[in-house]
């Protein structure tokens, strides 16, 4: 059985962000599993990020991966998040 995994309404508008500012972005939402929607690479890192819009929450399988993940994982919402994230002003 196939799908196509929801992508949240802003995740366009946040990778066109990052991208703006320089950083790489690989989509990933449609591996599914929990595993976050988007890698960054900005300036020799790698950020994976979940997108979820101002009141989206976290669903068990998400939650689950990020427990579980021993490396840096976050969740963005808003462009500043994004400049928060990289650390750009």
């Amino acid at each position: 059985m196939s799908f196509k995994k929801k992508v949240d309404s802003n995740q366009t508008k946040l990778v066109n962000h990052a991208r703006k500012l320089g950083a790489s972005v690989q989509h990933l939402h449609a591996v599914g599993g929990g595993v976050p929607d988007v890698i960054i690479g900005y300036q020799g890192k790698n950020y994976l990020c979940e997108v979820k819009t101002e009141q989206g929450k976290l669903n068990a399988l998400q939650v689950k991966w990020h427990s579980d993940w021993t490396g840096h994982s976050c969740v963005i919402r808003t462009e500043n998040d994004i400049n928060n994230l990289l650390g750009v002003l």
